[in-house]
């Protein structure tokens, strides 16, 4: 077996066990060391830790996104984008640094852009909702409330649920 890869039963077989949801909160905090560029580090040993992070973290969700989505009608139009995102992120994956080294900032951003992309689909095709104040999971049941922010740019907005605890909190990036 290759180091960072798992090998699970497919989804509908009997001994399938349940496991648990992917650390998405992880993940973010991980692609939050890498973007925006000015929090890119730029020494080597650093940029390969966090392209080994990102690329696990890839290698573990590019699966759970395949298994949720073959769950769906093949002309599921959330199907077929996720399925789309997965195709590019294993193009970076396969995809090497070259020898200069700025390469190596260029490439650890190149992922860092595309595991938000995964979380999103797999939150998306498994259901798994996540706070955006704690990075928490949204049990059913919890009391939420609605949550809009804007982005600084005017460009995109953040969109989703928090916990009715979190709607104080002020949370820095």
């Amino acid at each position: 077996m290759v180091e960072g890869t798992q090998t699970t039963p497919p989804a509908h077989s009997p001994d399938t066990t349940e496991l648990p949801p992917a650390d998405i909160p992880t993940m973010r905090a991980t692609v939050a060391e890498v973007l925006p560029p000015d929090v890119t580090p730029v020494d080597l040993t650093t940029l390969e830790t966090l392209t080994g992070l990102l690329v696990g973290h890839m290698q573990l969700l590019i699966p759970e996104i395949e298994r949720a989505a073959a769950e769906l009608p093949t002309d599921d139009v959330p199907r077929y984008v996720a399925l789309a995102c997965v195709r590019e992120a294993r193009g970076k994956l396969a995809a090497r640094p070259g020898l200069r080294p700025y390469d190596a900032v260029t490439h650890v951003r190149r992922l860092g852009r595309s595991l938000p992309a995964l979380c999103d689909h797999y939150e998306t095709l498994t259901g798994v909702r996540m706070c955006l104040a704690c990075d928490q999971p949204l049990k059913p049941g919890e009391p939420t409330r609605p949550f809009d922010q804007g982005s600084q740019s005017g460009g995109s907005a953040v969109s989703g649920r928090i916990h009715e605890r979190c709607s104080n909190t002020v949370r820095i990036h």
